[in-house]
C-alpha cells in the first residue's frame, strides 16, 4: 500500500502525465489512487481515532449539500469527482503514515518532487520555457503544469516542504546533508522566481517561528523585521505590499464581496466553485473562500479540521516529560519533537500562503494535514499522556473560534478598505 501512495503523491506533484506523450490521456492518477485504496482495504487496516477522520467527510458532505441548496443537484457528482479523491487520499495517507520512518520517507518524496519543480522553474527563467513545454509567465514569474500553473501555487508548495527539507538535512550525514542543502537552496530560489508575496511571507514566518521556538520572541521579531526589509529589496512585488496597491486593493475588494456572499447565504454559502459567479476575481483568501462558498456550517467544520491539526503538533511540543523523573518517556518525546516542530512550521508557512490565496480545496494542503494526523495517531501509540482530542469532548470550542475569526475578518476588511482609499 505505502509504495502505491508514494506513486500517487509523485504523480500529483510532478504530473508527468500532462506532458509526456506516452502518458497523456491515460488516467494514471485515478488508477494509482484506486489501487492505493484497494490495497488499503485489502490490508484490513482500521481507520484510526482522530477528529480529522470525522471532520473531512463532514466538510465533504456540506460541500455537496451546499451545491444542492443553491439549485444544482449535479453538484453532488461534480464534488465526488473533484473533492472525493482528496478525501480518499487523506484517509489512506493518514492511516498508513503513522510511523516516523514512513513519515520521513513521504516528506523526502515531497521535497524531491518540489525540488524537481523548482529546477523546472530555473530552466524556465533562463530559457523562457520549461521541459514541460510551459513558457514563463508574461510577468516573468515561473509556472508549471496542471494545479501548479499559477506561480502562487508553486510558491505555496515550496513553502510547505521547506521545513521538511530542513529536518531531513539535520538528520542526514555528509553527502546527504549536501543533497538536502541543495534542495533547500533550490526551493528558496524557486520561491524567489515565483515572486509570490504570500510565499515570501510564508518563508519569513517559517524561519521566524523556528527562531521564536529556539531563541524567543524578541530575537525572532528583530530578525523578522530584517528579513522583511531584505525581501522588499529583492522583490518588486514585495515593495508594493500595501493595501492601496492595485493588486492588493483588488484582493481586499474580493474579500469584501466574499463576506457579502456569506451574509446573503449564511448557513451553506453560495456553493463550492461559485465565488466567481458573484465576483470576477476569486477570493484570494482560503478562509474567505470557504466562508463564502460553504457558509458558517462549512467554515466551522473546515476551521476545526485545521485547528485540530495545529493542536496536535502543539500538544506534542508542549508535553515535555520530566527528564529526571521519567527519563524513558523524555527520551521518546525527544524523538518525536523534531517531527512535531517540522509539521508545525509546515502548517504555519502553508496557511500564511493560504490566507492570501484561494487554495481551500488544493490537494497538497490535505497531504500535509494527513501527515499531521498520521503522525499524531502514531505519537499517541508511542508516548503516554497525549490527549485524544475527541470531537465529542472538545468540538464545542470551535463555534466561538469560528465566530471570532469571522468577526476578525470583517474588522480587517473594514480597516483595509478605509486605509486603501
Amino acid at each position: 500500500m505505502f509504495p502505491l501512495i508514494i506513486v500517487y503523491v509523485v504523480l500529483v506533484i510532478v504530473r508527468p502525465q500532462e506532458y509526456f506523450p506516452a502518458l497523456m490521456g491515460v488516467p494514471v492518477l485515478p488508477i494509482s489512487l484506486a489501487l492505493s485504496f484497494a490495497a488499503w482495504l485489502a490490508s484490513g487496516a482500521r481507520v484510526p481515532s482522530a477528529p480529522q477522520f470525522l471532520l473531512l467527510p463532514a466538510f465533504f458532505v456540506v460541500m455537496m449539500i451546499s451545491e444542492v441548496a443553491n439549485g444544482w443537484f449535479g453538484g453532488i457528482k461534480d464534488q465526488l469527482g473533484k473533492f472525493g479523491p482528496i478525501v480518499l487520499a487523506f484517509f489512506i495517507i493518514a492511516s498508513a503514515c503513522t510511523t516516523q520512518r514512513r513519515i520521513r520517507i513521504l516528506m523526502g518524496v515531497m521535497v524531491v518532487c518540489a525540488t524537481i519543480l523548482a529546477l523546472h522553474g530555473v530552466g524556465q527563467a533562463r530559457t523562457g520555457i520549461g521541459w514541460s513545454g510551459i513558457p514563463i509567465g508574461e510577468d516573468g514569474r515561473i509556472q508549471y503544469v496542471g494545479i501548479f500553473n499559477d506561480p502562487n501555487d508553486l510558491g505555496m508548495l515550496f513553502v510547505s516542504v521547506f521545513p521538511m527539507a530542513g529536518l531531513l538535512c539535520h538528520r542526514a550525514r555528509a553527502l546527504g546533508k549536501l543533497f538536502w542543502l541543495g534542495c533547500i537552496g533550490l526551493l528558496l530560489y524557486g520561491v524567489y522566481l515565483t515572486n509570490s508575496r504570500g510565499a515570501m511571507l510564508g518563508v519569513l514566518v517559517v524561519i521566524g517561528a523556528y527562531i521564536w521556538y529556539r531563541r524567543g520572541m524578541v530575537v525572532a521579531g528583530i530578525l523578522g523585521l530584517l528579513g522583511l526589509t531584505v525581501m522588499k529589496m529583492l522583490s518588486s512585488r514585495m515593495q508594493e505590499l500595501d493595501a492601496g496597491e492595485e493588486s492588493a486593493n483588488g484582493r481586499v475588494d474580493a474579500w469584501y464581496e466574499g463576506l457579502h456572499m456569506f451574509t446573503s447565504h449564511p448557513l451553506l454559502g453560495v456553493g463550492p466553485g461559485n465565488f466567481t459567479d458573484y465576483n470576477p476575481l476569486t477570493a484570494h483568501n482560503s478562509f474567505v473562500l470557504v466562508l463564502a462558498e460553504t457558509g458558517f456550517i462549512g467554515y466551522l467544520v473546515w476551521l476545526a479540521l485545521i485547528g485540530y491539526s495545529f493542536w496536535m503538533v502543539a500538544a506534542v511540543l508542549r508535553l515535555k516529560p520530566d527528564a529526571v523523573a521519567d527519563p524513558e518517556r523524555f527520551e521518546l518525546w525527544q524523538e518525536e519533537r523534531p517531527l512535531a516542530l517540522t509539521l508545525l512550521l509546515s502548517l504555519c508557512g502553508m496557511f500564511v500562503c493560504a490566507f492570501f490565496l484561494s487554495r481551500s480545496y488544493m490537494i497538497v494542503l490535505y497531504f500535509v494535514l494527513a501527515i499531521v494526523t498520521g503522525f499524531y495517531v502514531g505519537a499517541r501509540q508511542r508516548i503516554d499522556g497525549l490527549p485524544s482530542l475527541a470531537v465529542s469532548e472538545s468540538g464545542g470550542r470551535w463555534i466561538p473560534a469560528a465566530i471570532g475569526s469571522i468577526a476578525g475578518l470583517f474588522v480587517l476588511v473594514t480597516i483595509l478598505l478605509r486605509t486603501s482609499g
